[in-house]
């Protein structure tokens, strides 16, 4: 181990002919990658962030190779099934073998259909992203092949004929990108807003309804759950996307997170406050305050649900709030006076 000695500052002449100016002793390289060269970082040594090592994921190993098992029971099962049938007789072998192939047939068609429906989210997630950069880029380009994924998205849409008109004639025209996907936005997304609001509105109200005349607290819960569900599975499909059972499942764990990532529960539960705190339930009884809240609750989940399916962001129009769903419900089971 080397140590250096210290010495006292000096001062010296310039034009001393005893002062020596010697080159830097080189520092050792540890594998660190120097910053910018400045004046006052320039010999410093970067902290380089490692990427964290992926490990292997013992329960994906594990589900992975019983479901293999569960499937080759299950094919193993039915190939000595179907040997059993014709040994008995050939007709029953010929039987099960067209039932076999009609349940393989089904299988994969519901395969596919639920790959759809994953690849449908996907891609509205990605005209969602490409909308977003391209109104802050505000590049023609990108504007335009935004504008033209949305068509492409809803032209399977009747009531959206005369819409796509609109847009597919502007196309051509000298346009910012931004203005572009707004004017997309306009013509092509406000008549399924009006009708997603309609939606949440109409569950909302079901909901506090039917909860606040339910008897039980977990028919309560069973039927505010169903409600979302069906719910998020009409606004999906109202924007374009087709999800299956596992698109259904993806679109709700979507919703949660959002709800998690931006405070949504937080601005519930400060609305719900606020309506407590005006009295407005305590004039009610207790079944219809509890109705009021979970209608609220269905509504909230039901704007989550149009910001994760809507393909564009909200720019040109506005975007639904929760308060004015809470005005409707208030105002439709405040009792007349």
């Amino acid at each position: 181990m080397t140590t250096k000695h210290s010495r006292r500052p000096a001062a010296y002449a310039v034009d001393d002919p005893h002062v020596v100016v010697a080159e830097a002793e080189p520092e050792e390289d540890f594998g660190t990658i120097p910053l910018a060269s400045t004046p006052d970082n320039r010999n410093l040594p970067a902290v380089v962030a490692m990427e964290p090592r992926r490990r292997l994921r013992w329960g994906t190993i594990l589900w992975s190779a019983l479901g293999g098992l569960v499937i080759l029971a299950i094919g193993l099962g039915i190939s000595q099934l179907i040997e059993e049938l014709f040994a008995r007789s050939v007709a029953l072998g010929w039987t099960g073998v067209a039932f076999a192939a009609a349940a393989a047939v089904a299988l994969l068609a519901i395969v596919t259909r639920e790959v759809r429906g994953l690849l449908r989210l996907s891609e509205i997630e990605s005209i969602h992203d490409r909308a977003a950069a391209a109104i802050a880029s505000d590049k023609r380009t990108d504007g335009v092949a935004v504008a033209r994924e949305l068509l492409t998205l809803t032209r399977n849409a009747p009531s959206l004929a005369h819409a796509r008109k609109i847009v597919t004639t502007h196309l051509d025209d000298i346009i910012d990108g931004g203005d572009m996907v707004r004017l997309t936005e306009r013509n092509l997304l406000a008549p399924l807003d009006a009708e997603a609001r309609r939606l949440v509105s109409a569950a909302a109200t079901r909901v506090s309804i039917v909860t606040a005349v339910s008897p039980r607290a977990m028919v309560d819960m069973l039927f505010v759950f169903g409600s979302a569900v069906v719910l998020m599975r009409r606004l999906a499909y109202l924007y374009g996307a087709r999800p299956g059972t596992l698109g259904l499942i993806r679109l709700i764990r979507q919703c949660i997170a959002h709800l998690t990532m931006t405070g949504g529960m937080a601005l519930s539960d400060s609305l719900v406050q606020q309506v407590l705190g005006h009295g407005i339930v305590a004039k009610l009884s207790t079944r219809l305050g509890e109705g009021v809240l979970n209608g609220l609750l269905t509504a909230r989940l039901g704007l989550t649900a149009i910001e994760v399916v809507r393909p564009l962001p909200f720019n040109a129009l506005p975007q639904p709030v929760l308060s004015d769903v809470a005005a409707e419900l208030l105002r439709q089971r405040s009792p007349a006076e």
